[in-house]
């Protein structure tokens, strides 16, 4: 399970170095080879290809032609490519979604359970003050058994 976060740096090759607390977990479970994409272009969501992989065969099961499920594979297709972490623990963030998104220099790495997402640091610092958690939504995680 990944969880928790980490700052990290992109270097100027566009390589992001896994924190430790990360690929202690991820090497040994999934491997060394990934997804790397985005969903709407403002963070870069990295998956070990084995979680990747299953969820291409729920996309498969999907009805293509239904607009959400054709608009989700446009966009992680577009920014998505397949990469190897390399002997140092970095992985390449490629430069359409890198530039997108703006993951260059430091940014938050935030476990999601089974991938990694990559924030610019302040653009993700900005968002969690605009969009707090709120009693609504509190209210509703209670409800979920949360």
């Amino acid at each position: 399970m990944l969880r928790g976060n980490a700052i990290a740096t992109v270097d100027e090759k566009g390589r992001l170095k896994l924190p430790s607390i990360f690929r202690s977990v991820i090497e040994p479970e999934y491997g060394r080879q990934f997804f790397v994409t985005s969903i709407r272009g403002d963070s870069v969501r990295i998956y070990p290809m084995e979680v990747w992989k299953r969820i291409e065969e729920k996309l498969a099961r999907a009805p293509a032609l239904h607009p959400a499920v054709s608009r989700f594979r446009k966009a992680v297709n577009y920014y998505g490519q397949s990469a190897t972490m390399d002997p140092q623990g970095r992985i390449l963030i490629h430069p359409l979604v890198r530039d997108r998104a703006g993951t260059r220099g430091r940014v938050a790495v935030l476990g999601q359970h089974d991938y990694l997402e990559v924030w610019n640091h302040e653009a993700f610092e900005r968002q969690l003050e605009a969009e707090p958690v709120s009693d609504e939504d509190l209210e509703l995680l209670g409800q979920m058994g949360v």
